[in-house]
């Protein structure tokens, strides 16, 4: 794509996407799961943070998904702050940012500027909303956005309130998952055509993607709209969450006949017991939920592990603390260590490109310096712009005081 000198490692990180450049305009939610996601497959990912620092939130560089990025601190709302920005966008392939809509273009670094700057540019814009409809311009956070889409609604038990699922199904996968692949379709595109373009990826359509099969099923007739009572959302009793003797949980999963049969045996259910013929049928299913819950309560969850070894299709289920020693994940490196922190490694796997291990998150400012100087400025400028506030070049440089309200990112 850009060709000219660039602050961005040209090198690159090991991983598929190795010699792509990424400006993250730091947010919180989605883009930085999205940052994350490129930057663990090998782009160069530069964030540019904001001057001074949130009581409300942790330390950037205390969050393991800010991992695999370099750190600027520029103020945007700062002439000299934009002209930097806008001097990085015009070097990169992507840039993602995750404010509301029009929140960017009031600083002088929407798309048509960014665009103009770099015709080639990905434009990558997250929000809980959207860009357009009635509801754009209004604040929200993770739980609102599912609960519109039906996917809240459809999670938990019938006789209580749908759980919040933490920020999986929105932030993450409807959010942060969506723009990180809508970029690399467009950045496909760019590169095959040398035009860039505007990626909107919106919590509540990447949610809603989410739902396509039971969307699907529903109109077949094979799922009903109520929590609790189809085959996978807890309905069924062979696809569910026990409590165990010790108060810690067993999950089962035994959808197919012959999986539900070496679950039966496994749980000690003799061959000519009801049990085995209400299992197939949903108007016993209540009943037989409460003769497996029955069984499970009389073992713990770790001797309930060990007699359903095997293809009964059960699991324990562990906290985070303990997922990262569960012998299978141990022995794939699924949990890896960034800082010293214990985190998830980057997926997916590639057989001829691996991902190296991630860099720790950087706290803000961290490579401000460098980067200025690759974009040309030299010690006595450098300088200057931090003692005129427009960066800081160290975490220890960042004001601190003020309205925190001010500062906190607006999605």
């Amino acid at each position: 794509m850009t060709t000219t000198a660039t602050p961005f490692d040209r090198d690159g990180r090991p991983g598929p996407l190795r010699g792509l450049r990424v400006l993250e305009i730091a947010s919180i939610g989605p883009g930085p799961f999205a940052g994350m996601l490129l930057a663990d497959l090998g782009a160069d990912v530069i964030r540019v943070d904001r001057p001074g620092s949130d009581p409300s939130r942790p330390a950037p560089e205390d969050d393991a998904v800010n991992r695999g990025r370099r750190s600027i601190v520029l103020d945007l709302k700062s002439p000299a702050g934009r002209a930097l920005a806008l001097d990085l966008a015009a070097r990169a392939d992507v840039l993602i940012e995750g404010f509301r809509p029009g929140v960017m273009e009031r600083l002088g670094l929407g798309p048509d500027a960014c665009l103009a700057a770099n015709p080639a540019l990905v434009y990558g814009r997250v929000t809980g909303w959207g860009q357009d409809g009635p509801l754009a311009s209004t604040a929200g956070h993770d739980i609102g956005y599912i609960a519109v889409t039906g996917a809240l609604h459809a999670i938990g038990p019938a006789e209580e309130p749908p759980p919040p699922p933490l920020n999986l199904v929105g932030d993450n996968a409807g959010g942060g998952m969506l723009l990180a692949l809508g970029v690399l379709a467009a950045v496909a595109h760019a590169r095959a055509t040398g035009a860039g373009q505007v990626v909107d990826a919106a919590i509540v359509d990447g949610a809603s993607l989410l739902t396509t099969l039971f969307h699907g099923r529903l109109a077949a007739g094979w799922w009903r709209d109520e929590r609790g009572a189809n085959l996978i959302d807890g309905g069924a009793p062979f696809y569910g969450t026990y409590r165990c003797a010790d108060g810690r949980h067993l999950a089962v999963g035994a959808i197919e006949e012959r999986f539900r049969a070496e679950l039966l045996d496994k749980l000690g259910v003799a061959a000519g017991d009801p049990l085995r013929r209400d299992m197939a049928d949903p108007a016993s299913w209540p009943g037989a939920r409460e003769r497996i819950a029955a069984i499970i309560a009389t073992r713990t969850r770790d001797e309930w592990a060990r007699v359903l070894d095997g293809d009964a299709c059960a699991a324990p289920v562990l906290s985070l603390t303990e997922a990262p020693d569960h012998p299978h994940l141990a022995a794939r490196g699924t949990f890896t260590g960034v800082g010293g922190v214990r985190q998830p490694a980057p997926a997916p796997r590639f057989s001829a490109t691996p991902s190296g291990p991630p860099r720790p998150a950087p706290a803000p400012g961290a490579d401000s310096r460098a980067i200025l100087a690759a974009l040309g400025h030299g010690e006595d400028a450098i300088t200057a712009l931090a003692g005129a506030g427009v960066t800081a070049l160290t975490a220890t440089d960042r004001p601190t005081g003020g309205s925190a309200d001010r500062r906190r990112r607006e999605r």
